[in-house]
């Protein structure tokens, strides 16, 4: 059996791991691809000690983002509904539909703040009245809110 070498990624390598991570290789792949193209460091004492550091910055950064997210699903609790206008028909029903685009415009109104309409999913909305739609902020916040469709 070949000694196998620790290495530090400095990248995402698809079939070994992440960036930071500690992983061992064959020797001839740190050798020979790893170390010279970068993709990674020889673990050393200081090695693993920029990579603590990095890491407490990265997690540090991860709860100021959690944070901000917490703090904008208040907001969004905290005024309460939002109302999207839309052209109506016969019976109450809608022309189209209400997007995710449309509410995120409707936010963007209200708040001053963008959000990628890719993280709102809206329930299928055909009439007019009141529907619940749930907003992901962040990987483990979701914000529900209240929106009402009326006519122009």
């Amino acid at each position: 059996m070949a000694k196998r070498v620790q290495v530090v990624l400095n990248e995402d390598i698809l079939s070994l791991g992440k960036d930071g991570d500690v992983v061992e290789v064959a020797p001839g792949f740190a050798r020979n691809f790893l170390l010279p193209y970068g993709k990674a460091l020889a673990v050393t004492p200081a090695v693993l000690k920029q990579v603590e550091h990095r890491r407490a910055k990265q997690a540090k950064q991860e709860a100021a983002l959690k944070q901000e997210a917490i703090d904008f699903q208040t907001a969004l609790v905290t005024i309460g509904r939002f109302t999207v206008k839309k052209q109506v028909g016969e019976d109450d029903v809608l022309f189209g539909t209400v997007t995710n685009g449309d509410i995120a415009e409707v936010i963007q109104e209200a708040t001053k703040k963008e959000i990628d309409r890719r993280h709102i999913s809206v329930p299928e909305i055909n009439g007019l009245g009141k529907y619940k739609v749930q907003v992901k902020l962040h990987s483990e916040v979701t914000a529900e809110i209240n929106l009402e469709v009326v006519s122009y």
